[in-house]
């Protein structure tokens, strides 16, 4: 892997290595750019260093410390962050989905949240190239929808979680398919096809799971681009110009300074609005890119309740990746909706330790209770939504007065639902709830409280009144400086985001490219 000088300025240095930055310092080396990407975490190698172990595996998660407040403060850790190359694409449940077209334009076709300044069609475009570079395993063809290309790589065969949820649309009268999700149904190169032992979302000690860490960074490297781990970018440099000139970062004890052109952050939607905040300087006191106001508003995670029964029958859920089958139904479908969005949801394969503290923290199972409930494990069956939540400036990303180990201040993240926000989950459980019972699962109970994803708090837009960046995730305040993650998400849709993460990347290093031949970088 090439190294570059501190002193050298470098064409862009990318903070964060996750399903935005890896995804971009590949597209940027590849287009001929000289990219140096840092990582908080370090660079982890799957086959040497990942375990079959739900507790060691929370080394990939960011559990640095963070306030969280609001009517609803949210659960941070493994379900929504990662801190290692590769991001939280390392642990994601690599389920890889479009988004609805109308969503792109969600204020004007379907009256709420905001327009994106983005196309659908040339979005599909990216979404096919992201998707072959993944190799998602996906149906023949999708139920929802345009039209769209057969996915690279077969479906996986159902597992019995997966089934259950296939007969239950199919007794409610919905359609359903295999999920499209990021791991190898057959040989990739020296990869071999997922052996479904079920610790996809502990990290994947095979190289089944087509993370950013296996498919992009290994692209980035082999065009030119450093991985930089182990440092945590503290604070961006500006000048008097109004231009980035490079990144303050901490790594092997010290603070350092990387000089470049160009900067991207790439953080996710809670530590790139940190990021930008710390950054503050006299001429932008309120922190980099916020003319707006809008840097650390408008952070938006997604719903994820579920419903939980017992079969008579062993499933045994945690043979496979965990969501192996979906509906889309109540994205595509507006009508017998008391709310705005959508969401779809999956079957479930919750692993031991997991499926444990669940029934600890939602049902205060303890003791001989929780020992007695644990022995119905293999019999489990669960349903999951991934559903969309509205977009409110209330609900924000600040600066806490505390610091952390690097002297930084850390991020205080305030979050509470709306009446459309709790009208769909209770929708979803009810929904979900007949389902599981058309299918005679007994002893059925809802889990009402999770959130997953985190998006939103750098939105983009066509108006910088009314957003942080432009298209093409420039900053309307300094040229030189980028956002690529979810954070610019303006709404989440009720699908997992980081296929369209991705998808932006793709677009975002393509436009770059062709900025910089028209010399308007």
């Amino acid at each position: 892997m090439r190294q570059y000088r501190q002193s050298e300025p470098v064409d862009f240095v990318i903070v964060g290595t996750g399903a935005g930055g890896g995804t971009l310092a590949c597209r940027l080396a590849e287009h001929g750019f000289s990219v140096v990407a840092m990582d908080a975490g370090p660079y982890f190698r799957p086959l040497e260093d990942f375990a079959s172990d739900e507790s060691e595996q929370t080394k990939l998660y960011w559990t640095d410390d963070r306030i969280v407040d609001g009517a609803n403060p949210l659960q941070m850790g493994g379900n929504n962050s990662g801190k290692a190359v590769g991001g939280s694409t390392v642990h994601f449940a690599m389920v890889s989905l479009r988004f609805r077209p109308e969503w792109f334009k969600s204020r004007s076709l379907l009256g709420y949240g905001a327009d994106w300044p983005l196309d659908w069609r040339e979005m599909w475009r990216y979404y096919s190239e992201v998707e072959d570079a993944l190799k998602i395993a996906g149906p023949i063809t999708y139920p929802w929808g345009p039209h769209r290309p057969r996915y690279p790589y077969r479906a996986h065969e159902l597992n019995a979680a997966a089934r259950a949820l296939a007969d239950g649309c199919e007794a409610l009268g919905i359609q359903w398919t295999e999920t499209p999700i990021a791991t190898l149904s057959a040989p990739r190169g020296l990869a071999h096809p997922c052996v479904y032992r079920g610790f996809c979302t502990s990290g994947c000690s095979t190289n089944a799971k087509q993370s950013a860490l296996v498919t992009w960074i290994p692209r980035a490297i082999a065009a030119g681009a450093e991985i930089r781990d182990l440092a945590m970018v503290g604070r961006i440099e500006a000048d008097n110009s109004n231009l980035a000139t490079g990144v303050h970062y901490h790594r092997d004890g010290q603070w350092r300074f990387q000089r470049a052109r160009n900067v991207v952050v790439a953080g996710y939607a809670i530590e790139t609005p940190r990021l930008l905040l710390n950054s503050a300087t006299d001429r932008f006191p309120a922190g980099l890119a916020n003319s707006s106001g809008l840097v650390g508003k408008n952070l938006m995670v997604q719903s994820n309740q579920a419903v939980w029964g017992t079969m008579e029958r062993e499933v045994r859920s945690y043979k496979g990746p965990p969501s192996l089958a979906i509906t889309e139904h109540w994205n595509y479908e507006d009508k017998g909706k008391d709310f705005f969005g959508g969401y779809c949801y999956m079957s479930q394969g919750p692993l031991p330790q997991l499926w444990a503290n669940t029934l600890l923290s939602a049902r205060g199972l303890w003791g001989p209770h929780l020992i007695s409930e644990m022995e119905n494990y293999n019999h489990v069956v669960g349903l999951k939504i991934v559903g969309e939540m509205l977009p409110q400036e209330a609900n924000r990303v600040t600066l806490a007065d505390e610091t952390d180990q690097y002297g930084l201040r850390i991020p205080r993240i305030t979050y509470s639902w709306c009446d459309n926000d709790r009208r769909l989950i209770d929708h979803s459980l009810a929904f979900m709830t007949e389902a599981l019972e058309a299918v005679d699962a007994t002893d059925i109970w809802r889990q009402n409280d999770d959130t997953c994803h985190l998006n939103g708090t750098a939105r983009m837009g066509n108006d910088p009144l009314t957003s942080v960046v432009n298209a093409d995730c420039r900053s309307w305040d300094i040229r030189n400086l980028w956002i690529c993650d979810g954070s610019v998400f303006p709404t989440v849709g009720g699908v997992n985001p980081s296929l369209t993460i991705q998808a932006i990347a793709c677009r975002t290093a393509d436009r770059i490219k062709t900025m910089a031949r028209r010399g308007e970088l």
